[in-house]
């Protein structure tokens, strides 16, 4: 895929445009993603107010005052057309983070049924996600909601056809070809295979999101939460 030619626009409002990308749910756009953010945040134009990556777009936020739509276009274009193909972050070192998790029982209740509908024990499934290595594609759906690629294709599993109307904070579950953590008790509709015990959103802290999109994940089977 070529970026740059991939690329399209798309004013939001007067000071907000989305730049995509592409349409698919990929790894390679997802890290030409973080790159672009990675190298306007490198630059600090004085326009800039914020990046909000996704999958395979971002929405940037301008001062209207200071720069008009058409100058922001341009200079992000010109900004994807300097990074190389399959460009990655560089610039700054991925953080690793360690996220502890009780697997199935009253923290993971659909590790069971999960298991019986992919043809593998419910132990094995709950092996086989903490062995995979996690990217934070992106925040969205909640507050600190992270949604992470790299989930083995043989986990993967539809959504409930019924959401449930409560799903406890730190749940992790699968949903489709993704993975993730509810950051707070929300419907959801994700099969829910365990929980951890971190807070995955807190108002209060400087950094109110545990994860940040670029961040790298690793699940840790733990014994009882806490």
């Amino acid at each position: 895929m070529n970026p740059l030619r991939e690329a399209e626009f798309e004013a939001i409002a007067d000071d907000a445009l989305v730049l995509r990308l592409g349409d698919r749910i990929d790894p390679s756009t997802n890290a030409h993603v973080h790159a672009l953010c990675e190298r306007i945040r490198e630059q600090r134009p004085l326009w800039l107010r914020d990046l909000v990556p996704a999958y395979a777009s971002v929405g940037v936020f301008f001062d209207p005052l200071l720069i008009e739509a058409d100058a922001v276009s341009a200079f992000l274009r010109a900004t994807l057309a300097a990074l190389p193909m399959g460009a990655a972050r560089a610039g700054v070192a991925a953080r690793t983070i360690e996220i502890p998790v009780v697997y199935g029982g009253e923290a993971g209740p659909d590790l069971e049924n999960a298991g019986a509908e992919l043809g593998m024990r419910p132990d094995d499934l709950a092996r086989r996600h903490s062995a995979g290595e996690y990217t934070v594609a992106m925040i969205g759906f909640a507050p600190g909601f992270a949604y992470l690629l790299g989930l083995d294709p043989a986990l993967a599993l539809p959504r409930l056809a019924t959401p449930r109307p409560s799903v406890p904070a730190g749940s992790v579950g699968i949903g489709g070809t993704q993975t993730g953590i509810y950051p707070r008790e929300s419907p959801g509709g994700w099969r829910l295979i365990g929980r951890t015990p971190l807070t995955l959103f807190d108002p209060s802290r400087d950094e109110p999101a545990l994860l940040a999109p670029g961040d790298r994940v690793r699940f840790v089977a733990v014994d009882q939460a806490g």
